[in-house]
Formats: C-alpha cells, sequence, structure tokens
C-alpha cells in the first residue's frame, strides 16, 4: 500500500508537470476574459435574458432511467425545473428570495419550502450565465490558483469569491478556454460530507452562445455519477413571472396550472425516486447551464 500511494502522487505530481509545461502563465483576468470570449462574448451573454434548456437527466437507483426535464431561467436569479416520473411532474422554483417544490413520486403532494441551505445555495448561485461572465458587475473576485490536469488535459484553476464571501473552485480547459470543471456543493451522505465535481462536456453552439450538452455530476466515495444532457436550448423566450411564483399542490396528476405545457410525459418503468429531481434548481442550473 505504501508503494501504491507513493506511485499515485508521483503520477499526480508528472501529471501537474505535464499541465504547467503545456500552457501559457496567464493572470486570472487574461483567463476569464477568454474564456467569455471562448463561449460567446460578453455582449452576447449580456443580451441573454432568459434561457429554456430541454433534455433528459439521470434518475439514479439500480436502473437508471432518463428522465425528460425542462429547466426557465430569467434573469436576475430566478429558476424553475420540472422533472417528469412515472407520468408525474415535480416542480423546484426559486423567485431569487424563496424557494419551493413538489415531489409528486415521493408522495410528497403538498408544497414544501427550501431548507435554509437549499436556498443558501440558491442564493449564491450567478445569473444564467454563470460565474466568470461580467463576474466584477456581479461583485465578485477572480483567483488564479494555478495549472492542474483534469482529465490528463492542463486546465487553469480559480477560486471565485461572489459579493456574499461564498467560494467555489473551477477549472477552465488551457486550449479550448471552456470551463471542464466545477466544485458543487458537498452532499451529507451517511451523515458525512463528501466533495462534489461537476464536469462539462460535449459543448455545443446555440444561437452563438457555447453551452454544455452534457454535464456529469460525481459525488466523491459513491461509484455510479449522475448525467444531464440538454438537447434543446431557448433564448430570449417570454417568460411570465407567474411561472416563478410559489407552485401549487399536486391536483389531479397535475403541478401549477400555470405552465402552458409540461415535458413530454416518458413511459418511464419503476425506478428509485429521480436523484436530479431531488436537487434545487440551483443546483440544477449549475449542472445544466454553467458555465
Amino acid at each position: 500500500m505504501p508503494r501504491l500511494k507513493l506511485l499515485a502522487a508521483s503520477l499526480l505530481c508528472v501529471a501537474a508537470a505535464a499541465a504547467g509545461a503545456a500552457a501559457p502563465s496567464l493572470t486570472a483576468e487574461q483567463i476569464v476574459d477568454k474564456n467569455v470570449q471562448a463561449r460567446g462574448g460578453l455582449q452576447a451573454w449580456r443580451a441573454v435574458q432568459t434561457l429554456t434548456l430541454t433534455g433528459k437527466i439521470d434518475a439514479g437507483g439500480k436502473d437508471n432511467h432518463e428522465l425528460p426535464f425542462i429547466m426557465r431561467l430569467k434573469r436576475p436569479n430566478q429558476s424553475r425545473m420540472e422533472v417528469v416520473f412515472n407520468g408525474q411532474t415535480a416542480v423546484q422554483v426559486y423567485d431569487g428570495t424563496h424557494g419551493w417544490k413538489v415531489r409528486p413520486f415521493l408522495n410528497r403532494n403538498e408544497v414544501e419550502n427550501y431548507t435554509p441551505d437549499q436556498l443558501k445555495a440558491a442564493a449564491a448561485e450567478d445569473a444564467l450565465d454563470g460565474p466568470l461572465v461580467d463576474y466584477a458587475a456581479k461583485g465578485s473576485r477572480i483567483e488564479s490558483v494555478g495549472l492542474e490536469a483534469v482529465e490528463g488535459k492542463p486546465a487553469y484553476h480559480l477560486k471565485v469569491t461572489t459579493r456574499s464571501g461564498h467560494q467555489r473552485n473551477l477549472w477552465v480547459d488551457a486550449n479550448t478556454f471552456l470551463e471542464v470543471k466545477i466544485e458543487g456543493e458537498p452532499r451529507i451522505l451517511d451523515g458525512k460530507p463528501h466533495k462534489v465535481a461537476i464536469f462539462y462536456r460535449d459543448f455545443k453552439n446555440e444561437h452563438g452562445l457555447l453551452v454544455p450538452g452534457v454535464t456529469e455530476t460525481v459525488v466523491e466515495g459513491v461509484k455510479a455519477s449522475h448525467k444531464l444532457q440538454v438537447t434543446q436550448v431557448g433564448v430570449n423566450e417570454h417568460f411570465d413571472d407567474a411561472l416563478f411564483q410559489k407552485p401549487q399542490a399536486v391536483a389531479a396528476g397535475n403541478v401549477n396550472p400555470v405552465v402552458s405545457a409540461p415535458v413530454v410525459a416518458p413511459g418511464a418503468a419503476k425506478a428509485a425516486a429521480p436523484a436530479g429531481a431531488n436537487a434545487t434548481p440551483a443546483a440544477a442550473h449549475a449542472s445544466a447551464t454553467k458555465p
């Protein structure tokens, strides 16, 4: 075992050294500027007032079905996510101050308020464009930590500190300047916190903006990861503010009738309650839209 640990440490050192040799030294500001440009440009993102993301999310559990979801995001920090499971629509809403959820697949048909931790996480989330775009205007600070290898490729490690003092680490690919990894909120499992890493993959150009087509969430000590796939992106669609108000309890299989249409209902077989539907919209937002 000591030899294995020594070998692992040596390999990490080699990977870090290779990463440093493969990429130029840049300041935090230079890295952010290149990232924003790679993602479509500052003015293009400033023009985005709403985003609609449609796709599939892993349910988790033994069979791990893919469940359809739709997420609607509106500036400054409003979000609504719906996930269909066994013909029932779970919904989570954050209006910028308060958050609610209805989870009929867990026989929780009444509206539940966000927990204090969920509210804290939702409030700490950035606007729909992620933590780097317009970071100074948001009151955030960016620090360069150094070069590291992420999945065998060189990446710039940045630390973001928001106006409220909340800190997150993220990594920007040294060649494409797109985000490849961001630190997620820790998960409490068996009474202990476990680190969470979110990986961004398969970026696609939508309306001149680059968004990740796949995000993968990895929890320390948990074998299975969870993926979220974005298949369709809508930009600047009109959302009524009522969409982000407190939802109604489940009635006759529906959740909050103000929604014009739910995601396509699946013929999902019985499975464990969808892990993605248990996350806050802010957490799902991090997976789906960030960078």
